[in-house]
Formats: C-alpha cells, sequence, structure tokens
C-alpha cells in the first residue's frame, strides 16, 4: 500500500504554490560528468515510490540522487579517503533510522554517509537526510538537497518516509553539533529524544553510526551572531578550505527498541531508548578514536 503523502509535500500542494521542479536535464548531464556508469546504474535500481513525473512526494528524483553522488564524489573518494566499517549493519530492506553524531563547521558528514549507504547496500538504497527546518530556504542549495532526498523534519515527513520502507537519517546533535568547538570534539552536544520516539511509534529499528574525522575537518576561530536565513549563527572557520583528514564511517548492530508503539507517548520510555542510542554512537566513537592511526590516516 502506498502511503499518503504528507500534506506540506510537493506532491500534494496545489500548482501555484508548489516548488519548480528543478530541470533534470542539468541534473542528468552532471551525473554523467562526474558519475561513472556503473554507480548511474546502481541508482537506475533504487527504489522509491513516484508520485508523478519521476519525483517523489517529497520531491526525491533520482537524477538527481545521481548528481548528487557525483558532486560529493571527489570527495568521498580522494580527499576525505572515506574507510567504512560494519555495513553489514545496514538493513537491505524496510524501514530503519540511521542515527550519528553530527561535526564539521560545513555538515559534509552528512554527505559521506549518504554516498556510504549507497555503496554498501544491494539493491542501492539512500538515506533520506532528516534537516533543519532553514536548510530548504538555502537557494539553490536547498532545491538541490531536496532533489537528492533530504526533508524537514516533522512527525508528517518522518510517518511518509517510514511507511513507505526508507532508510532516515536522523543526527540527534542537530546544528549544535555542526558548530561544536575544537575543544568539544567528539563529545555529543545534547541529544534530541525525537528519533526515538519516532522508532517506537512506528517500530522501526536504529542503526548507530559514528563518523570519525570530521570534528577536525574544519576549526572554528569564532562564531558570529548573524542570523543567515534561519541559520544559528556565520562561522569563521580557521582554513580557507577544510582539512583533507581521513573518514572512517562506523556502523553498529541495529537496536530493536521492542515497545509498544503507544509507548511513543511515555517521556521516561522516550528517555531511556533515547539514552540506549547516546550510548551506542558514544561506544563506537571511542572504538573508532581508539582505531584509527592518525588524523590524515
Amino acid at each position: 500500500m502506498t502511503p499518503k503523502p504528507p500534506s506540506s509535500c510537493p506532491a500534494s500542494r496545489p500548482a501555484s504554490g508548489a516548488p519548480r521542479p528543478a530541470p533534470r536535464p542539468f541534473a542528468r548531464a552532471l551525473a554523467r560528468v562526474l558519475l561513472p556508469e556503473a554507480q548511474r546504474e546502481r541508482v537506475a535500481r533504487l527504489q522509491y515510490d513516484d508520485a508523478g513525473h519521476g519525483y517523489d512526494a517529497l520531491g526525491l528524483h533520482p537524477d538527481w540522487v545521481a548528481a548528487g553522488l557525483g558532486a560529493f564524489r571527489f570527495l568521498y573518494e580522494s580527499y576525505f579517503r572515506v574507510e567504512s566499517h560494519g555495513t553489514e549493519h545496514l538493513p537491505a530492506r524496510g524501514p530503519a533510522i540511521l542515527v550519528s553524531n553530527h561535526s564539521g563547521t560545513l555538515p559534509l558528514d552528512g554527505a559521506m554517509i549518504y554516498l556510504d549507504v549507497q555503496r554498501h547496500t544491494e539493491p542501492p538504497r539512500v538515506p533520506r537526510t532528516i534537516v533543519d527546518r532553514f536548510v530548504p530556504l538555502l537557494p539553490f542549495a536547498g532545491l538541490f538537497f531536496a532533489r537528492a532526498g533530504a526533508a524537514p523534519g516533522t512527525r508528517e515527513n518522518l510517518r511518509f518516509l517510514l511507511e513507505a520502507g526508507e532508510l532516515v537519517l536522523i543526527f540527534p546533535e542537530g546544528t549544535p553539533g555542526v558548530g561544536k568547538r575544537f575543544r568539544e570534539r567528539y563529545r555529543l552536544q545534547g541529544w534530541r529524544v525525537g528519533h526515538a520516539e519516532t522508532a517506537i511509534a512506528h517500530g522501526v529499528p536504529i542503526v548507530p553510526v559514528a563518523v570519525i574525522g570530521a570534528e577536525e575537518q574544519w576549526p572554528q576561530l569564532a562564531r558570529l551572531p548573524i542570523r543567515v536565513l534561519g541559520a544559528p549563527y556565520l562561522p569563521v572557520p580557521a582554513t580557507p578550505l577544510p582539512l583533507p583528514v581521513r573518514y572512517h564511517i562506523h556502523y553498529g548492530a541495529p537496536i530493536h527498541f521492542g515497545y509498544a508503539p503507544e509507548d511513543a507517548r511515555r517521556p521516561e520510555i522516550v528517555q531511556r531508548a533515547a539514552d540506549r542510542t547516546r550510548a551506542a554512537v558514544e561506544a563506537l566513537i571511542a572504538r573508532g578514536l581508539r582505531e584509527r592511526k592518525g588524523v590524515f590516516q
């Protein structure tokens, strides 16, 4: 049964209020230039619910998925030289929530997880990244992220994605994680409980994820209290570009809570579940730091 699209999504808005579809010929051309044929063929096998004209109800289109994979391919393969650990824990099918630490001044960790999951799942899957409310307001980038599969973190969007059997990527640290100072690296900055509430309500597992490397990629000199398009501040990085650190992405065993859906309305149970996911991510971070040979190795 096809899940009902969210009322706020492009497919269910009146035509006059819906965002204009991004030009797919441009995305297709970009993918042909930046993405090898074998990777484009994997994207062609992507399973999703076509709500019309090739778009799903939240705006994803495979041509833009391919363009996104191509746009970040150099960073993934050559700049950050991503290494994966525990990819056997990525579910081949069915709904699940990936929960990760977040950092980097510029949230490139989300893009690296996006590419990594696509390359290590069969049939190929891409995680639907949950983003802060200001991200869709970003010129050009907001539309690009939506077409590649990102979505604002409303309950309605999460319900739709999980009922459609999607992998959802959530960063419980939120924007404070991205902006953490160098001295705070690998220390989780708060831990929102919405991911645990959602997992319990929908009876889906959570896969803990730890990204090692991103927390050193772009130290900040300062944060200016300037709100730009809803972002809480404007970072002043120490270097013109992120440092070429090596990323290590660690996936842990899925966590099945075993609670009844109505337990999602019990704050003490939700908090207990969130504490469990936090501990799992912290354990992966500790293992990743212990096992790596250096920031650039």
